[in-house]
Order: C-alpha cells, then structure tokens, then sequence
C-alpha cells in the first residue's frame, strides 16, 4: 500500500496576517479577520454549488512556512506557559509528521472573478498565502459535541487591555476610511490575545513590531495590557 501522496492546492488565503507574529492561536478568537480564499481556476464556479446554505466551512491547509522545519514529537504548547511537553498529536502545533492544519471559518459570502471563485470567511487563524488543500462543510449536528472535554486547553486565552492614543485613534480612523475597515478592532482582538512568545511575557517596557496588512504596529506590554505607540507604513 502506498504511504506517499501529492495533493494540489485549490486556492490560496488572502489575509491581514502577512507572519506568524500574531496570528491568534486558534480559529474564531479574532473575529474581526476579514480572509478571502481564492480557488484556482481549474476549480470550477459549480463545485461552490449549495454551500450557502452551510454558516461555517472546515478549511484544510498547510502549514506551508514550516515545511523545512521538521517535527517534534514533543512540544511546547503556549497555553502551558512553554514549560510543559506535550506529545505533538495533543496539540494544534505547527511542526507536525504532516504540516497540514484544520480551521473553522464562517462563510460571510462569495464573488465570482473573471476566472476564479472567492470566498469571504471570518475569524481565521491564517497567515497571506497558505495554501488550501480542500472545504468540507460544518455539519452542526456532527461536529458540534458541546460535552467534549478540551485537556489543558479548557477555556479560552485571557483577555488583555489594549490602549493608544488620541492622535493614533484619529489615524487609525483615517487608515479605516481608506480602505482598511474594522482596524481598530482587529487590532484589538490580536494584541488582546498576547501575541508574544511564552519565554517573553513578563517582559515591561519592551516594544515589539507586529505587521498586519501593509503596516508594521509598535506596542509595548506593561502589566495593565499593551499600549500601541506607534503605527508605520511598509
């Protein structure tokens, strides 16, 4: 029996998640994450047919960034502070035997381009350019088992306080009439979610760089939250 496969991409994310630095860790946390999937064009418009009847889409995808980078058995999981070990297959790591990932995504619409279909999904964890490598519908009745226990993953991350400035609010308020809605409240959500690595958390005062979009957002951590000080065009 084989053990080898080649599977082909259907499309690709277009995301405002252009690295890995804040990514949210899991689907839904950031709701204000506007994606598009672009199918390729040898994936026909009648392959699309009925699935506006289904709320939320399964997207299988591959962790395409960390191909060359191998897997671990063991890893350490953020939710566990990174001291902790757990077996791979007990965690949504990256760095798996096959770099290929799942995600639950609402499906918010679809529009048909000269020679492709695209998808309007929420709330993803993706980074711009992952390659999807199928869609399957989310089944409600199925898929759903609300008595399911979740391990060491039993509720979802804390909430932290994010502030900046009035002069930053008067320009992310322009950034959104321009063409980047619903900023301010992605902003929000990502660097609610600390974004940071576990070995950097306790660390006041640093400031770190964290692109979304075409634009690279400088905050700083202090115990109350995060603070954004300044917002630069890329």
């Amino acid at each position: 029996m084989s053990t080898d496969f080649h599977f082909q991409a259907i499309g690709f994310i277009h995301s405002p998640y252009k690295e890995k630095f804040g990514i949210p860790r899991q689907p839904g946390l950031v709701t204000a994450a506007r994606i598009e999937l672009h199918l390729d064009q040898h994936i026909p418009a009648s392959s699309l047919d009925d699935i506006e009847g289904f709320s939320h889409l399964w997207l299988t995808f591959v962790f395409h960034e960390h191909i060359e980078r191998g897997w671990q058995p063991r890893i350490r999981p953020p939710r566990l502070g990174g001291n902790r070990r757990v077996g791979v297959f007990a965690s949504r790591s990256p760095f798996r035997p096959n770099p290929i990932g799942l995600s639950v995504v609402p499906l918010l619409g679809i529009r048909h381009a000269a020679n492709h279909s695209i998808l309007e999904l929420g709330g993803a964890d993706l980074l711009d350019g992952t390659p999807i490598l199928d869609i399957k519908p989310y089944v409600p009745f199925v898929d759903s088992h609300p008595e399911a226990r979740g391990g060491f993953v039993d509720a979802p991350p804390p909430q932290h306080i994010v502030s900046w400035d009035e002069p930053l609010e008067q320009h992310l308020q322009q950034l959104e009439r321009g063409g980047f809605p619903d900023l301010r409240l992605l902003l929000r959500q990502v660097l609610a979610q600390d974004p940071r690595p576990a070995y950097q958390k306790g660390q006041d005062g640093r400031r770190y760089g964290l692109r979304l979009y075409d634009f690279n957002i400088l905050f700083e951590a202090s115990d109350d939250g995060f603070a954004v000080v300044a917002i630069e065009s890329l």
